[in-house]
């Protein structure tokens, strides 16, 4: 069976059967002839084909969108410190484009910005802590979890404090904040990191990995010594909507002596009821008289530290997280070995086809230096002078 009619009337229809002899110098002729427009073809053919593949590859159609977005508007928010207990006073701003998520220090002067990048990261210990030149903004996993997944590419975020408000523990106020303001298309297209070969980070039983998808995934699971949480795994696309729905709202939590722990150290002063799953000292219940949000809130939780963390890569990521007991510590290693990993992956800067967003552009993908931190592509641009 032939796969291409077209291709089989042309090649059948090249040489006659029998040659007479009266037509015997024609026949020659239209032999020689044909046979160069027989290999014009294939060679024709095949090159087509090749430019059939790249592009099937560059127009793959994206659920994500290929604008920047920003806030429409400014707003605010107060609440605690997980640790200090202090009052935090909150404000995300609308940011111009190509400048990313950057964090400033009300409390300091001078008020610099600290880019929300995984170079910025100085400390993983309970949450992730990133800074710049001794300023430091801890716990920031929950908030940039919620302006990933609510799709906001740039904005600025003054803090009075060098804690993000736990609020309720979970990403879900902060969404309800983002939402009361609404976001902002802007004039410039989003940067994305397409992952095309598997890229893993181990220590000891604790593993993550990433392999390609047409999209972002996360798969986790979680295992305790205890029947309350015992083995967990939840696996999600992550959009905005099921980001809202499935795990927005999903708590932190701990044993009761370990935040009892901390206390004693002086951490977790902000810690309660009201933001934290306190596991009971019988590992069979919670605490908390309003229970659990979600039978497996537990690990839905975890998946949305890994959403918040790997926000810090500073670009949007197409491909399947797996992780395994994996912690902040984990996720921060596991973006160094991204960035190593140059023959994994590629970055594209996004484009648009009859309202379809389609990859664009690619982008050389070179190491920014020895010491593994990601490329300057991946780094928010200069700032542009006004707002697109």
């Amino acid at each position: 069976m032939c796969f291409f009619p077209h291709l089989y009337l042309f090649t059948h229809s090249a040489w006659p059967e029998k040659d007479s002899k009266a037509n015997k110098l024609t026949t020659q002729y239209q032999t020689d002839n044909n046979k160069k427009q027989y290999w014009t073809f294939w060679y024709i053919f095949c090159l087509k084909g090749l430019n059939d593949l790249f592009n099937s590859v560059e127009n793959m159609n994206l659920s994500v969108n290929a604008n920047q977005y920003t806030l429409k508007k400014a707003v605010s928010c107060c609440g605690v410190g997980l640790h200090t207990g202090r009052t935090v006073n909150l404000c995300i701003k609308p940011a111009s484009v190509n400048s990313g998520i950057r964090f400033f220090r009300t409390d300091m002067t001078p008020c610099r910005p600290i880019k929300a990048h995984m170079n910025k990261i100085v400390d993983t210990r309970l949450a992730t802590t990133i800074g710049e030149e001794g300023v430091v903004i801890s716990t920031t996993e929950h908030l940039l979890a919620a302006l990933h997944a609510y799709g906001i590419d740039n904005a600025d975020i003054e803090i009075d404090s060098h804690e993000v408000p736990i609020m309720d523990g979970s990403a879900g106020p902060f969404i309800k904040l983002l939402k009361s303001s609404g976001k902002k298309k802007q004039n410039g297209y989003k940067r994305v990191l397409k992952i095309n070969k598997p890229i893993r980070y181990q220590s000891g039983d604790k593993v993550i990995e990433i392999l390609p998808y047409d999209g972002f995934k996360v798969t986790a699971e979680i295992a305790f010594d205890d029947s309350l949480i015992s083995t967990q795994r939840f696996s999600l696309d992550i959009d905005s909507t099921k980001f809202n729905n499935e795990i927005a709202t999903a708590r932190t939590f701990g044993y009761v002596e370990q935040v009892e722990e901390l206390w004693a150290n002086g951490l977790a002063l902000g810690g309660s009821l009201e933001n934290v799953i306190a596991i009971h000292w019988n590992r069979t219940s919670v605490l908390n008289e309003d229970g659990l949000r979600y039978e497996d809130e537990f690990i839905r939780h975890k998946v949305l530290d890994i959403v918040g963390d790997l926000a810090l890569l500073g670009c949007t990521v197409l491909g399947h997280v797996k992780a395994y007991k994996s912690g902040h510590t984990e996720h921060c290693a596991f973006m160094h070995q991204i960035a190593r990993s140059v023959n994994c992956w590629e970055c594209y800067e996004l484009s648009t086809n009859n309202d379809s967003t389609i990859l664009g552009r690619a982008v050389d993908s070179t190491l920014a230096t020895a010491e593994g931190f990601l490329m300057p592509f991946l780094e928010p641009n200069t700032i542009a002078p006004a707002l697109a």
